[in-house]
Order: structure tokens, then sequence, then C-alpha cells
């Protein structure tokens, strides 16, 4: 077993497990509008990005202490009014790292805010000062000890930091599927307390969804399955919760709509991937089902 250096993590440098390979530029790929071209992308990245397995490696660091990580940068990206693509990325980063690394317990929490300095560095036109995050952990960490860790996550990951995430998808397909552009607006509704922006069924649905996809980062169930399985099982989950009828598409720049069912099977067409399908949204049921308080309230709007 790896052991641990004062700091918490392993002395010793490993490449990345992920390896680098490119997309190759078909005519069809060429022929794409800009948005399908980097769904295209970002899907054929994803099983790269996938940190499944992360916690194997980790004797301090256990499914349960993840998912209170998690759910803390969730608040803390709240109270910062970051995107949900930045939290989404920080679980991804954080993730990959584990896979590399034995953390110990004390240590965690520096890890998930310093992943969380990455994302925001990739993601935000301004990210949080050091001093700020660092006060969210109650001063327990040095400017020095975050400042180490980040560049000790960038040489592991290799700079790779362009992952595939669920708020990419949610995006993706619903534009595709509402001809709905969102330009952020999934956050705004979030911390919105005019609840009259959340009465469109468009904008009701994202929410629902996005809200399904992000108590799934904090489960670490949900790992094994990779975004677009997640958000796609999310959406579908949360039209059903709202019992409404299909949202009839509308045109819009990207071209022409598609209904959601259609990108299920066109996206996971085999028998086999039909199955993980289905798993993955009756695993997402029981996580609703097991926090209603977080959906419930606006269910019933």
């Amino acid at each position: 077993m790896s052991t641990l250096s004062d700091s918490g993590f392993e002395e010793d440098l490993h490449t990345s497990p992920v390896k680098v390979s490119s997309v190759r530029l078909t005519p069809d790929l060429q022929e794409c509008d800009y948005e399908e071209s980097c769904f295209i992308i970002q899907r054929h990245n994803e099983q790269q990005f996938l940190a499944q397995n992360c916690l194997a490696r980790q004797p301090q660091i256990t499914a349960e202490a993840r998912s209170k990580l998690v759910s803390w940068l969730i608040a803390v990206r709240r109270q910062l009014k970051l995107s949900f693509e930045s939290c989404c990325l920080a679980v991804n980063i954080m993730d990959r790292f584990l896979i590399t690394t034995s953390v110990a317990a004390d240590c965690f929490q520096l890890l998930g805010v310093t992943s969380l300095l990455i994302a925001t560095k990739q993601v935000e036109v301004y990210s949080p000062r050091i001093t700020q995050l660092l006060s969210l952990c109650c001063n327990s960490f040095s400017r020095e000890q975050l400042c180490n860790l980040e560049c000790l996550i960038l040489l592991r990951l290799n700079f790779r930091l362009a992952a595939p995430t669920h708020a990419f998808f949610l995006d993706y397909f619903t534009i595709r599927t509402t001809g709905y552009q969102t330009d952020g607006a999934i956050d705004k509704m979030v911390t919105t307390q005019d609840r009259n922006a959340w009465k469109e069924p468009e904008k009701k649905w994202k929410w629902l969804a996005c809200k399904v996809c992000e108590l799934s980062l904090a489960d670490y169930t949900f790992n094994k399955y990779m975004p677009s399985v997640i958000v796609l099982c999310a959406m579908k989950l949360a039209k059903d919760l709202l019992k409404t009828q299909s949202v009839q598409p509308t045109d819009n720049k990207a071209g022409s709509s598609q209904t959601l069912e259609s990108y299920c099977f066109e996206e996971y067409p085999t028998f086999e991937a039909q199955v993980l399908f289905q798993q993955c949204t009756e695993d997402l049921k029981l996580l609703v089902s097991l926090n209603q308080d977080a959906v419930q309230d606006f269910i019933s709007l």
C-alpha cells in the first residue's frame, strides 16, 4: 500500500491513467454546426474522463465522506453564485485525482476546494479569491498548501481539464429537444425568489432535471455512469415527475429539434446500452425518493 507524506498526499508522481486520444475530423463532423461538433467530441471523450471506482485505492476516504464533501461544494457554488458547469467540473477533477493519488482524510476538504478553484479558472470569467475559498474552510489550510495542491492536481491530470460534464449535456439536450436557449438561465432560476420564473414548462423541466443531476453528483453510485446517460435519464425522470406531455419542440438556430426519446435510442441503440439506461433510471428514482425534500416543493408549484 502506498504511504502518505506529511502533506497527506503521495510524493511520487505517476503518469495519469487517462490516455490522450483525438477525434478524427470526418466529413460528417466537418459539416456539423458548432454545438453538434462539440457534442460529438465530448461524447467521444466521455469514457476517458469517467472517474469510475475513484475510491478503490483510498484507505481513508469513504463514499459517505465524498457525499458530504460534494454536497458542501454544491452549497459553496450557490453561495458564490458559480455556474453548474463549474460544480460538475470540480467534482470530475477531484474524482480523477483520487484515482491517481491516495489522500488523507484531513486533507480531503482541501482537495475539494482546490478542485473548485481549478474548475472556476476553466469556466468562470472571474474565479473566487483564494482567501475567500480558504475562509469557507474556516482557514484550516494555508494559501501555500492550496497552491501546492493545485500544481499537483494539474500534473497528475496532465492538464486535461476539458471534461464532459452533466451541465454540458443538460444544456445540449435541452436546446435540441425544446429549442430553448439556456444562456445560463438555469443558474439564475436556482437562486431566484421569483417562482413565476419556474412556470414555463421548458424551464421547469430543465430545472428539475438539473436538480436530479446535482443529487447524482454527490452519490458515489453514479460514478459508473457517463454524464450523458445520467442527464438523459434525469430529463426523462423529471418529465415523468412533472406529469407533463412531451414538450413541443420549436425551431432554433442549432437546427431541427428532436424528442428526448429519439436521443435515448440514437445515442444508446444496443440492448446492453438500453439495459444500462434502465438501470440508471431506476437508481435515479431511488435517489429522488430518498431526497424528497429537495424536489417536492418545486414539483408542487
